[in-house]
């Protein structure tokens, strides 16, 4: 038996194409903190399959931190809960990462989603190229600092249904 609230922050992106490595660069600042206990900090890259068997692991919460389209201008955090809905079709690429096909390879498996908050961050750039672009890089920070205040909610379930998880 497990005790205790397990959360999941799941940096993801593709390094090689400039701001889509946000993911995985908030992921890295936060490594260099102490998470929480029963917080897990993992960079997927663009390991889709992976996180989708990692997720049969029961989760309480699941924080997904990519780079988003449409939240603003560059470099724009958005803290967003996942809605719940019916899983789309999916078919398996074991080096792709789209979160839809994830949680549709996750159902596939028998699993299920835990909640999920996505903390986003609007790209300027997904050209080839390693490297964050000056907005997105000044973004890492607020958005490492989203990312412990989603967890400390997602901690605290009597909260986190009468709470939004933005702030």
């Amino acid at each position: 038996m497990r005790s205790g609230v397990r959360i999941l922050v799941a940096g993801i992106g593709n390094i090689f194409l400039g701001d889509d490595g946000f993911g995985p660069e908030v992921v890295r600042i936060l490594a260099g903190t102490r998470p929480p206990e029963g917080v897990r900090l993992v960079d997927y890259g663009i390991r889709g399959m992976h996180l989708a068997y990692d997720l049969l692991d029961h989760w309480d919460g699941l924080v997904l931190v990519d780079a988003v389209p449409e939240a603003g201008e560059p470099g724009a955090v958005r803290v967003f809960e996942v809605e719940d809905a019916a899983p789309a079709a999916a078919g398996v690429d074991a080096h792709g990462m789209d979160p839809a096909s994830v949680f549709a390879t996750l159902a596939a498996l028998g699993g299920s989603r835990p909640r999920t908050v996505v903390v986003g961050c609007q790209a300027q750039c997904v050209e080839e190229g390693i490297g964050l672009s000056p907005a997105v890089s000044a973004a890492v920070e607020p958005a490492a600092e989203a990312v412990l205040r989603v967890v400390q909610l997602l901690r605290r379930p009597d909260r986190a249904a009468s709470s939004g998880p933005g702030g």
